[in-house]
């Protein structure tokens, strides 16, 4: 992993943008055996310093990894990790690290790509065509999740506690589910996915941001939550579920 490799890569992702410096170059690495990732943020951390990246970040890393690389002197701002109601892992074992190091924590996976909302309140999926259609790769995805976590009869359970929520300030499901994550230590934003011309979301994502769950609002979630599965005993810390 060259200097001019990556050089090369941040050059072009420059030009492209048409920016002298990047915001933030967000880094990922699929095998931990190989250590080339060191030497990859080590390069990365130089050309920040020559004024062509302004932060650095991570995406999908472990807490091990990211212990290693804040201990080779990387200054990273966050790390974006997979983080929902059913998926608390980041608050686990990476959130303690997070706060004692002022790394931040952006969420993505937060409403499950769109499974924490009323379309699939009282649905029963399990029998074809009795609900509404997993037609995403996203849907798909949280849907092997939610049965790792305790199977979606568990998750009516925790779609119904939301709503109860949701009624009580007005706000849909989805809104409660992120204002939840956002609740959490080191969570410092969350990523809601849109489609254009399909489900935009814009309102109800303003309203996260005027959203205050109070004690008995954050205590009714946690307590639905953590009827399911621990999915770090599962499938591991962040990002593991991309390098089994």
């Amino acid at each position: 992993m060259t200097r001019s490799f990556v050089e090369e890569n941040i050059n072009r992702s420059r030009k492209r943008m048409d920016v002298a410096a990047l915001d933030m170059l967000q880094f990922h690495w699929w095998d931990y055996a190989n250590p080339g990732y060191l030497d990859a943020l080590k390069h990365i951390t130089d050309l920040k310093e020559e004024g062509k990246i302004k932060t650095v970040a991570l995406t999908n890393f472990d807490t091990e990894r990211l212990q290693i690389i804040l201990e080779n002197g990387i200054p990273i701002v966050s790390n974006q990790v997979q983080h929902s109601i059913v998926d608390m892992r980041p608050q686990k074992k990476m959130a303690e690290l997070c706060e004692l190091t002022g790394v931040k924590l952006i969420t993505y996976g937060t409403v499950m790509g769109g499974l924490l909302s009323e379309k699939f309140l009282d649905t029963n999926i399990n029998i074809p065509f009795a609900g509404p259609p997993l037609n995403t790769p996203s849907l798909q995805k949280y849907k092997r999740m939610i049965d790792a976590w305790g199977g979606w009869s568990l998750f009516q359970a925790l779609l119904q506690t939301l709503k109860k929520v949701s009624l009580k300030h007005g706000v849909p499901i989805s809104t409660v589910a992120v204002r939840y994550i956002l609740n959490q230590t080191s969570v410092a934003g969350s990523m809601v996915g849109v489609r254009l011309g399909l489900s935009e979301h814009i309102r109800d994502t303003n309203a996260i941001l005027l959203l205050l769950l109070d004690e008995e609002d954050m205590g009714s979630i946690t307590e639905a939550s953590q009827r399911g599965r621990n999915l770090m005993e599962v499938i591991g810390d962040c990002g593991d579920e991309y390098r089994a």
